[in-house]
């Protein structure tokens, strides 16, 4: 089995070697390709990802290209992982939103849209010559916003899977708040990429006892500190947001927060040096603890056991992934992303097919409706561009919905983004 990961020298990819190492049972990965145009940080990622198999006694093998067709030729899956414009482009994203009162993060609001717009024509290209190189392959995104990339990859007709950690690392919380194993915690997580909720916590499975309300009454405390929301908005909800649901629920809070403190742009980049530093050492042999500290966390776990499903090996048959809706929250469109548990071994290798969900309540289908129209004009701005297009994505963004912010958005996202976007 032939795996790829375009963005192979991104800091994270220690974190994937190790599941890799790891979870040999699950994914017998034959060979690896680490795939990036940056020579010097690929050779250095590349050579810590060989001394981590060694260490582990798995006989895969590593490779490193800046060749994209040469690295995906003959792959089974292609797992995408890149930033466009690098923590560069990630600390502008946090940057500017700051100056019209909106929230700086690179996922969400005005900054999310920039990233979308400079991150789904390079997919697109990718996807492109993946498809030309191995026809048959899986392309897995972590590539954010995973939503909109995964939405544009499927309306291309290409056969892909968004795939994001936060589903997974709940999972993990739940379970050592219940004295579980993780393999007994099923999710009702329900929602987009980055605006989900967990409406149950179940023993065992889909049609397990559900422990949410136990959880929140005994952990609730503990929840709502992670989460950084008010123990009281966890009980009037009754239900576990995900913690991107603060820049909705506290947005004001949060700008306020944003504009004292360096940004998060700024912290990853020197824990990235001090990171390559450490990688650097030929004695280093499996992944620092400092890596913990750098985003991420479960990632390999859930990339490993969603390609092992989609390649019909090992892994779990039921998984959070991100894939079109097709009536599964029947106040969308079909072709909507939605992050939901779905079963992945579907007939005939089709794809995900989403569980039935409970209803969502109106207090979150509002917002969900409401972020969705917004993605719908955000992958239209992405792929046809034009300055009209962006006004309309940020006016249509429920933390912007001002003609005013949303001019003064549009100004600044388009000077800070002249050189990803030749039209702008």
């Amino acid at each position: 089995m032939k795996l790829a990961v375009v963005g192979g020298g991104s800091t994270y990819t220690p974190e994937l070697i190790d599941g890799f190492a790891r979870l040999r049972d699950t994914l017998p990965v034959e060979e690896l390709v680490l795939i990036d145009p940056a020579t010097e940080r690929l050779e250095l990622i590349g050579a810590l990802a060989r001394r981590i198999l060694a260490r582990q006694d798995h006989a895969g093998r590593v490779t490193t290209t800046t060749d994209l067709d040469a690295g995906v030729a003959g792959a089974d899956a292609v797992l995408l992982q890149l930033r466009v414009g690098g923590q560069a482009a990630r600390l502008q994203d946090e940057t500017w939103p700051l100056e019209c009162g909106c929230v700086g993060q690179e996922t969400t609001g005005a900054g999310g849209l920039a990233k979308a717009l400079r991150t789904v024509p390079v997919v697109l290209d990718i996807a492109e010559r993946v498809r030309r190189a191995s026809p048959d392959a899986w392309i897995i995104d972590f590539t954010n916003p995973v939503g909109i990339v995964t939405r544009a990859l499927l309306r291309a007709g290409h056969k892909a899977v968004g795939l994001c950690n936060v589903a997974i690392g709940l999972q993990r919380k739940f379970a050592a708040l219940l004295d579980l194993a993780p393999s007994e915690v099923h999710l009702d997580h329900v929602g987009l990429n980055h605006l989900t909720w967990e409406l149950g916590v179940r023993r065992g499975g889909p049609d397990g006892e559900d422990l949410l309300p136990g959880l929140l009454a005994a952990h609730g405390e503990a929840l709502a500190s992670h989460l950084r929301l008010p123990r009281a908005v966890l009980d009037r909800l009754g239900v576990v947001p995900s913690y991107y649901l603060r820049y909705f629920y506290a947005h004001d809070e949060v700008v306020r927060e944003l504009g004292t403190k360096p940004s998060r742009a700024a912290e990853v980049a020197a824990m990235e040096r001090e990171l390559l530093a450490l990688y650097a050492d030929p004695a280093l042999d499996e992944k620092p603890a400092l890596l913990a500290r750098r985003g991420g966390a479960f990632y390999s776990e859930a990339a490993v056991d969603l390609a092992a499903a989609l390649l019909g090996g090992g892994g779990t048959d039921v998984q959070v992934v991100n894939t079109y809706n097709n009536g599964t929250l029947p106040f969308l469109p079909d072709d909507a992303v939605i992050e939901v548990q779905a079963r992945v071994r579907a007939t005939g290798g089709s794809g995900p097919v989403p569980l039935p969900v409970p209803r969502l309540d109106p207090l979150f289908a509002g917002l969900v409706s409401h972020v969705t129209a917004y993605e719908d004009l955000a992958l239209d701005a992405a792929l046809r561009g034009g300055r009209e297009r962006v006004f309309r994505a940020l006016l249509a963004h429920p933390l912007i919905g001002q003609y005013d912010l949303a001019e003064g958005l549009t100004d600044r996202l388009l000077a800070h983004n002249k050189e990803h976007l030749p039209w702008a």
